[in-house]
């Protein structure tokens, strides 16, 4: 908040107990959040409203889910409460910041907006050897490189082989990670340096979700915020638009879920967002040594491995899509802990009103 505009603060006790002050602290840094994007957080642990409340009255509602909060020519302003067992309560008001406009005067994009944090990665197969690495590193950035932080921080990520013994730096400029080297190389602890060792070489699996997994804006932000992940969801977007009636992005970051909950957009929706994701932290130097997938993230997960190129993996996702949306409603499915070989005999003469419809494996 500017110095010149403080946050109001409503009747707080000095003898707040550590649970309350927990409580209040994370409903404040919670409702921060929304205020900043805009997005106002479900109620949690609430499955139905009190039946004591005249909810028709006054404009008051019971977040069941999240919800957009949109501008209303004013900043946005929330109260938090947090209510001790013991009659200790506390409450603050809290309004939204004005836009800090950069000195040119051009509109800042999540896109260019500097991370307030930025992790340098260094491993070594050694307690000692991973002090070395750091001391390396201070040499080099010490030197005159010109890499800026977020720079050496990529390239530690992406470029460089992981080890056992392992130490993420953290800092918030390129004077703060540089101290934080300092003190790694010289076996220093530091709240600002996180070290370990692996327990051993494990492997990665990426699982992919089936239908019933989607929702209206899903990856919306990360769209305006990564290039890499707004490039793969459109590739998707270029192929599979050429199979629907109505583009898929303005389908997923619309209004509408029941459109977005018809299969013929379902599938194509989830198969874009996960092959999006999917490049997304590949980018960050993160791959799997295994793939998993149910349903149309069965298809995700072929492609991503590679199976098949990505217009013919649209075609597939955009029928199986359209097929599955072209059968009549009304039926029923039973699972059966049978073989295919058991239940078809049972099936003869019935053929018209009933069928296998899959046969699951081990």
């Amino acid at each position: 908040r500017p110095a010149d505009r403080p946050l109001r603060l409503g009747s707080v006790k000095s003898n707040i107990g550590h649970t309350q002050a927990a409580a209040g602290v994370a409903g404040v840094i919670k409702m921060v959040m929304a205020l900043r994007h805009g997005v106002l957080p479900k109620t949690l642990h609430v499955d139905e409203r009190s039946s004591h409340v005249d909810w028709s009255a006054g404009a008051v509602e019971l977040l069941t889910r999240t919800a957009q909060w949109p501008q209303a020519g004013r900043p946005r302003r929330a109260g938090v409460s947090a209510f001790g067992v013991s009659g200790t309560n506390a409450h603050v008001v809290l309004e939204q910041a004005p836009p800090q406009e950069p000195a040119d005067g051009t509109s800042p994009s999540p896109a260019s907006a500097p991370p307030a944090v930025v992790p340098w990665v260094v491993t070594g197969r050694s307690a000692g050897a991973l002090r070395g690495q750091a001391q390396r590193l201070l040499a080099f950035v010490e030197g005159g490189s010109g890499s800026g932080a977020v720079d050496v921080g990529a390239s530690l990520v992406g470029s460089r082989s992981v080890f056992e013994h392992r130490a993420v730096v953290l800092g918030s400029d390129r004077e703060e990670l540089v101290r934080g080297l300092e003190l790694l190389a010289a076996g220093e602890v530091s709240p600002k340096v996180v070290t370990g060792a692996s327990a051993g070489v494990g492997r990665t699996a990426f699982l992919f979700a089936g239908q019933g997994s989607q929702r209206l804006g899903m990856g919306r932000e990360l769209y305006g915020a990564f290039p890499v992940f707004a490039d793969a969801f459109d590739a998707v977007c270029a192929h599979v638009d050429r199979e629907l009636a109505r583009p898929l992005r303005e389908v997923v970051f619309g209004g509408d879920g029941g459109l977005l909950g018809r299969t013929e957009y379902a599938q194509p929706a989830l198969f874009a967002l996960e092959v999006a994701l999917f490049r997304l932290v590949e980018s960050w130097g993160v791959g799997p040594d295994v793939l998993l997938g149910h349903s149309v993230g069965e298809l995700a997960a072929a492609y991503v491995a590679g199976v098949w190129s990505l217009e013919d993996a649209c075609r597939l996702v955009a029928a199986r899509g359209r097929l599955m949306q072209a059968l009549p409603e009304g039926g029923s499915m039973v699972a059966l802990q049978a073989c295919e070989d058991e239940v078809l005999p049972l099936l003869a003469g019935r053929e018209h009103e009933i069928g296998i419809a899959a046969v699951n494996g081990p």
